[in-house]
């Protein structure tokens, strides 16, 4: 009896045992997720417990959502929320979630750098992807210090942002940002491209200045070069009338001097603007980039195809590409026929 006895209260304890294990398994264990597929809570600096339980409460299951209250009601979570994008997976349980929240092990992003025209339009976007204030970065861009430290100034600061995807801390700030952006250029000049910089005699800001005129010329990437071989031309061009060069005369330049980009044509009038990226009126490169431009524009000007253009106009097939010309009186042609087709199609 006594055997029989013991065996009972051991089966029975077994039991007891099992449905602890069981509704520890459930509630702690279980896929956190209702849905099966991976999301994302995003947790920020204005976070209180209170914000964090609204996150995740419409993503998960309710006795999974009821463990995670529970593990966060016995710890110290609540008065040190760290803020992140934290990737919730199928399967994940409560425990899991609990943990990366509470330890800060927060899921990167693919970031992508925009090619964009002006600082404000880079920090309106990247706004959008980080828990990061537009105002806060411009500001940061436009410090006179901050940009010294890089090694640049107000005008270049944009040469620093390769466009590229790089996966990036949804919260990092925007000094580790400007860290960040400073190693992954260090990485982009690499031994090859400095030296195609150096035997054009340009140094990577001219270079990432240049290409940036090409990118708003043509977003042809085959003409690139050809583009980029024209202007070196002009930089490099002396007579008797342009002792010191020729001006790169680029209409881009002065849409971002007036900053109205929706231009179609360049009238005359436009052209007397006091800016220093006026290149009418100012021989060689302007101060800074006028965009961020992509690597194929930056490449195509370190690869520049070697010929001996001095003009271009856009084609009047509106195909995107240019006719070049050696004289100015070619040069007058084409523009003619431009001209032409403009007005044929009512374009002011």
């Amino acid at each position: 009896m006594k055997r029989k006895s013991r065996n009972r209260y051991l089966i029975a304890a077994s039991a007891f045992a099992l449905v602890i294990i069981g509704l520890f398994y459930y509630y702690f264990f279980s896929s956190f997720l209702a849905n099966p597929a991976q999301t994302y809570v995003y947790i920020d600096r204005d976070d209180t417990i209170d914000s964090v339980f609204a996150k995740v409460a419409p993503m998960a299951s309710e006795h999974s959502l009821q463990g995670f209250k529970t593990l966060v009601r016995h710890s110290q979570y609540a008065d040190h929320i760290r803020t992140g994008r934290y990737a919730i997976k199928p399967g994940q349980g409560a425990f899991s979630l609990f943990r990366h929240l509470k330890n800060g092990m927060q899921t990167p992003l693919d970031l992508v750098i925009p090619s964009v025209r002006t600082l404000n339009n880079l920090a309106g976007d990247l706004s959008k992807k980080l828990m990061m204030d537009s105002t806060e970065l411009i500001q940061t861009l436009q410090d006179e210090a901050t940009c010294k430290k890089y090694g640049y100034g107000k005008m270049t600061i944009a040469c620093m942002f390769i466009p590229n995807t790089y996966d990036i801390y949804w919260n990092i700030t925007p000094a580790k940002l400007l860290d960040r952006m400073q190693q992954e250029s260090k990485k982009f000049w690499n031994d090859d491209r400095t030296a195609k910089a150096e035997q054009l005699k340009l140094s990577p800001v001219q270079v990432i200045t240049l290409a940036s005129i090409v990118d708003e010329e043509t977003a042809n990437d085959a003409e690139k070069p050809m583009v980029a071989g024209m202007y070196y031309n002009r930089l490099n061009y002396r007579d008797a009338e342009y002792p010191t060069g020729m001006p790169l005369q680029a209409d881009p330049t002065i849409k971002f001097a007036w900053q109205r980009f929706e231009l179609k044509r360049i009238y005359h009038n436009l052209l007397y603007i006091d800016s220093p990226y006026n290149t009418y009126k100012n021989v060689g490169l302007p101060p800074g980039p006028i965009r961020i431009p992509s690597v194929a524009g930056i490449d195509a000007v370190l690869n520049l195809v070697h010929h001996d253009y001095l003009y271009m106009c856009a084609k009047e097939d509106f195909s995107g590409t240019h006719n070049f010309a050696r004289t100015y009186a070619e040069h007058l042609q084409n523009a003619a026929r431009y001209a032409a087709a403009l007005n044929q199609r009512g374009i002011k």
